[in-house]
């Protein structure tokens, strides 16, 4: 296109017509725009090359604006206000940002890390709505590829190639129990000890079940399940109950300060796995998404050297935690 239909002139040269239309003076112009009087000559002279029309008439005792001037400096004026609305706009933005999110997350994680994270990130950023979805993995990542999540947090061992992963740990496996049963006074326990005793689990089709269903076949048991669940304080509720024992991610452990239930270490070739952030390869992440990993990502490498924090439930990565 041609510059004429798309003038190439900058705020500074639209102050200068509209300092040199005030004042009708090039002295006192340029005095108010701090540069000299050659230099705001040479500027107003770009611009109506640029314009090809001419916006003043200069004469020796004064300068009057023409009517292609007058319209012009309304326009600069419009502009510059409009520019200046819009800086003030996007700077306000950057500060308060507005948009919305929406994570799939793995039960524990919803249940266990989340709620924490999501408050600190609501108190930063209260223009940003976040929706929260929980399930199990398979559920997780059908909410990513159908578009319904912007980004997921999982297992991200085997998962398909139209993905995207990022480490973020590794989760271990423990053994929950009541603190009254015969091996809560164990530290370690192996997975032959489960061979004769009822355990509780997540859904036949969740990731932790596929995990540890398969250690024990690749160890020649088999288990007995009594009841399976997708709510992990279900699963503490059973085992409270004495229903049965159950198996879950080290992050979904009880509390060491739960009055009735007690956790080891399970010990067992392939009772581990990688958990760690998920989304689509070709689908580019929202501002706010965006700004919400990085968010998790400094808060996971603050929390797993801070006091106290459940981090200590996690071993290796910057994140997360599991679930079903």
């Amino acid at each position: 296109m041609s510059r004429h239909v798309f003038p190439d002139l900058s705020s500074r040269q639209l102050q200068a017509v509209l300092a040199l239309a005030k004042y009708r003076s090039f002295v006192a112009a340029a005095s108010s725009l701090k540069i000299s009087q050659p230099a705001l000559t040479r500027t107003i002279k770009l611009i109506e090359i640029e314009l090809g029309v001419p916006l003043f008439s200069r004469s020796t005792r004064q300068v009057t604006v023409t009517d292609a001037g007058k319209e012009f400096a309304a326009l600069a004026e419009r502009l510059l206000n409009d520019l200046k609305i819009g800086a003030e706009s996007v700077r306000e933005l950057a500060a308060h940002p507005r948009g919305q999110i929406v994570v799939a997350s793995v039960v524990s994680l919803a249940g266990a890390v989340l709620p924490g994270l999501i408050a600190d990130y609501s108190r930063r950023f209260p223009g940003i709505e976040l929706h929260l979805r929980e399930g199990l993995h398979n559920m997780v990542m059908d909410e990513i590829r159908n578009g319904l999540a912007d980004f997921g947090i999982g297992y991200v061992d085997d998962v398909p190639r139209s993905f995207v992963t990022e480490d973020l740990g590794v989760e271990t496996f423990h053994l929950v129990m009541r603190r009254d049963h015969g091996l809560a006074r164990r530290t370690r326990i192996a997975l032959p000890a489960l061979a004769d005793v009822p355990l509780v689990s997540f859904p036949v089709e969740s990731r932790t079940r596929h995990i540890v269903d398969r250690a024990a076949a690749t160890a020649g048991l088999s288990f007995h399940y009594v009841t399976t669940t997708n709510r992990l304080p279900t699963l503490h509720g059973l085992v409270r109950n004495r229903v049965g024992l159950a198996v879950v991610p080290r992050s979904e452990r009880p509390l060491p300060d739960d009055p009735d239930l007690n956790s080891s270490s399970l010990a067992g070739h392939g009772l581990s796995c990688r958990v760690g952030i998920m989304r689509l390869r070709d689908r580019e992440l929202t501002a706010a998404a965006a700004q919400f990993l990085d968010v998790v990502r400094s808060w996971w490498r603050a929390s797993r050297h801070g006091p106290g924090g459940r981090n200590r439930r996690y071993s290796s990565g910057s994140v997360v935690n599991s679930s079903g």
